[in-house]
């Protein structure tokens, strides 16, 4: 059975607190995972949630900030550690390579798997596979950074009254789905197209072009919320975004779940996050992410 959720992993922001660790989350897609900014600590935190390495075949990073990548060192330790059976890929901003390397060689340890290193030089599609097309697109942050999207190719729903209608039915509706056509009858006759799902991961940034491209249209955008509204001159100061501005794109671009991470220390009351983003106008399923909670992916409409 297919799995498509969101294993959160760390939800601070700059520093950890006692209840919410560095940054860190990974993306079950069916049988592949993709493991996005692991921040000091991430691998303690698979620990906890009972993700192991072997779950990781992408590694996303938006930027070469610590708390969005100090983890990194040990993440692929353990993948060598665990001889993971399959090529992990590893994305992020060219312009950090020197960061990249120092830290998947931090300390000496026995390479057992193959890591393909693919830094992002510019928005556009990172790697296409049969589950979904991964793209890059910047953001606006003191440093060079991007944030990521999946989208599953669009499928065909079948219709059973029309199936029905044209006398299609057992093997021949496999046929059809197969050739194309069936005795005169095409697809389009007894079918429609069914989107594909859409994720989107943004992490630090002001509002910007690459927000609202990345956030279009998403069935689960996790979306970085540092601030709340009464700070937004903080957060624009120092490239960031409010709950309110993140509810705002995320109502403007269609957005079915939205998930508000990376919170700065300086807030008590997670629920006011909520609440400023309903307030900018997003009525969809909302999620104020915590620790090592799972997301599950909205089902299909329709």
């Amino acid at each position: 059975m297919s799995v498509r959720e969101l294993v959160v992993l760390g939800t601070a922001s700059q520093v950890p607190t006692r209840h919410r660790n560095h940054n860190g989350y990974l993306l079950r897609w069916d049988g592949t995972g993709v493991l996005f900014d692991p921040g000091e600590g991430t691998q303690r935190q698979m620990l906890r949630a009972g993700v192991a390495a072997h779950d990781i075949d992408r590694i996303c990073v938006t930027h070469f900030h610590g708390d969005h990548s100090l983890g990194l060192a040990g993440v692929i330790q353990r993948i060598n550690l665990d001889r993971v059976p399959h090529p992990v890929t590893a994305h992020y901003p060219a312009s950090g390579q020197h960061f990249f390397e120092r830290l998947r060689y931090a300390t000496a340890y026995r390479e057992t798997v193959a890591l393909t290193e693919a830094p992002v030089t510019g928005d556009g599609v990172l790697a296409r596979t049969r589950a979904y097309t991964l793209e890059a697109h910047r953001l606006s942050h003191p440093v060079e950074s991007y944030g990521y999207r999946l989208v599953e190719p669009d499928g065909r729903r079948m219709l059973p009254a029309l199936l029905a209608e044209h006398g299609i039915a057992g093997a021949d509706v496999g046929r059809l789905q197969r050739e194309g056509s069936l005795n005169g009858v095409t697809l389009d006759d007894v079918s429609e197209t069914r989107g594909g799902q859409r994720f989107a991961f943004v992490m630090d940034t002001r509002m910007c072009p690459g927000v609202r491209t990345l956030a279009e249209g998403c069935d689960l955008l996790v979306i970085e919320s540092t601030f709340l509204d009464e700070d937004e001159r903080l957060a624009t100061e120092h490239g960031h975004l409010t709950a309110g501005q993140a509810g705002r794109a995320a109502h403007e671009a269609g957005v079915r779940h939205l998930v508000l991470t990376h919170f700065s220390q300086r807030y008590t009351d997670p629920d006011e996050f909520e609440r400023q983003a309903r307030a900018a106008g997003f009525d969809g399923e909302l999620t104020v992410a915590a620790d090592l909670v799972r997301v599950p992916l909205p089902k299909r409409s329709g």
